[in-house]
């Protein structure tokens, strides 16, 4: 039986790889709008993360975010990233 296909994304927080489904997606729109994506089917621009505090640290001091979606990140994001993070977390 054939070994199926993982896809793999690099975290922008630490730059490693990992599993798709086991980052969180940040997308900006084609519209500019920047939003969560915890589906991983929105149109646009991603980037993921580790649901880990020390990544997030990490992609907001050295402007990871930003720089890959070409914009600036709201406080509302960066609340809601940190609250999904808990959320995680805690399971």
């Amino acid at each position: 039986m054939r070994k199926k296909h993982v896809p793999m994304r690099t975290c922008v927080g630490c730059r490693t790889a990992a599993p798709k489904r086991e980052l969180i997606r940040v997308v900006r729109s084609p519209d500019g709008e920047v939003s969560l994506d915890l589906v991983g089917k929105k149109a646009g621009r991603g980037v993921y993360i580790h649901p880990d505090e020390r990544c997030l640290e990490n992609a907001v001091k050295g402007r990871q975010i930003q720089r890959a979606l070409e914009t600036p990140i709201s406080d509302e994001l960066l609340a809601d990233l940190k609250r999904v993070l808990h959320e995680e977390q805690e399971q």
